[in-house]
């Protein structure tokens, strides 16, 4: 076991904004354990890099609903890495349907992984994490643009936005923060699969900025969040360039 100074979990860390964070955070010099779902392929890349750019990554599987699987996610990192200091989870899932048209298979598979995982993780986390560390979470902004058919979508992020207060307080006197972060339209694969490019700027239009986010951008408040933002807590902060 080799002792580092700071340690993150990045979950869903194999691909768009979650890659992004991983990057950002082993620039940041953290070591960063890069979990996910499938695609080991994507992890190994992520991993590789981060390691290209000089920092130090290891790429873990894990499915975020499971209990075990997350709890051994959190065992590798503490015998790689000595301990956890920061956990983001940004596994999702995300299927668009009109409500009244929505496959309830379809908001069981969001419920598992966007509602059951973030409780999972968190709740590993808050076992876990290391005082002076970070517990941040995924929502979205869809929460407040109310986008047609993103009903199911928004529904299980407004729930993980309710539980970063809630255990930010259940942690008081361990000098761990929690918060949730709430990007807008970002330009990841998930977000543009099936959008037409008419489509595309026609939402880019809608910011003040003129564009989309990007993973960067979202990944640059993620770090503040892991690292220097302690004055931060039970907090949902929208990372969307204004667009309303």
């Amino acid at each position: 076991m080799t002792r580092i100074d700071r340690v993150a979990v990045v979950t869903g860390g194999s691909r768009g904004i979650g890659r992004a964070v991983a990057e950002r955070l082993a620039a940041d010099g953290q070591a960063v354990v890069v979990a996910y779902a499938g695609n080991e392929g994507e992890a190994k890349s992520t991993v590789a890099a981060i390691e290209d750019g000089g920092g130090r990554a290891v790429a873990v599987r894990a499915d975020v609903a499971e209990p075990d699987a997350v709890a051994a996610l959190f065992d590798a990192a503490e015998q790689r890495y000595g301990g956890v200091d920061v956990v983001v989870n940004a596994a999702g899932v995300m299927l668009l349907s009109p409500l009244a048209e929505l496959d309830l298979d379809d908001l069981d598979r969001m419920h598992r992984t966007n509602i059951r995982g973030a409780f999972v993780v968190s709740q590993q986390a808050a076992r876990r994490v290391r005082s002076g560390g970070a517990i941040i979470n995924f929502s979205t902004s869809v929460t407040r643009l109310k986008i047609p058919a993103y009903a199911a979508y928004a529904a299980s992020k407004a729930a993980v936005e309710m539980l970063g207060p809630i255990l930010a307080k259940e942690l008081r006197g361990r000098d761990i923060t929690v918060n949730a972060v709430a990007p807008g339209p970002t330009a990841t694969a998930l977000f543009l699969d099936g959008k037409s490019d008419e489509l595309i700027a026609q939402i880019a239009s809608q910011n003040p900025m003129g564009r989309l986010g990007t993973p960067e951008d979202v990944a640059e408040v993620v770090s503040s969040l892991a690292g220097p933002a302690r004055w931060i807590n039970g907090q949902t902060i929208f990372v969307n360039g204004g667009v309303a």
